[in-house]
């Protein structure tokens, strides 16, 4: 697998029905970057299938990785753990509940 230039890191909590179509959108975006990429969703100790929802759109979606911590230990803990295991050389966050819209990734990277 080729080593990806941007790493998006999106910590979730109780997120398994906004996941698929951030999923999607986060694509969508990406792709527009014309460079490697990956998202690292970390699920921060769920208890709505968020976990099952990960697992779903990384077997879909190599690009796609997931890590699920085994308690709730906050949107830190999360951000800090998927910092730890992103590969990109650019790094940036989204927040799971598509509050940040993903069509401002390219501008963002632009910057």
């Amino acid at each position: 697998m080729t080593t990806p230039r941007l790493s998006v890191v999106v910590p979730a909590y109780n997120e398994a029905e906004s996941l698929p179509e951030l999923h999607r959108e986060l694509v969508a975006a990406l792709d527009a970057l014309d460079m490697t990429w990956e998202v690292l969703y970390v699920d921060d100790g769920s208890r709505d299938g968020t976990d099952r929802a990960i697992e779903r759109i990384c077997a879909e979606d190599p690009r796609a990785r997931g890590i699920l911590l085994s308690r709730n230990f906050g949107k830190s803990a999360a951000l800090a753990t998927g910092f730890k295991e992103v590969r990109g050389a650019f790094v940036c966050t989204m927040d799971a509940d598509l509050q940040d819209d993903p069509a401002e990734l390219p501008r963002l990277f632009a910057a």
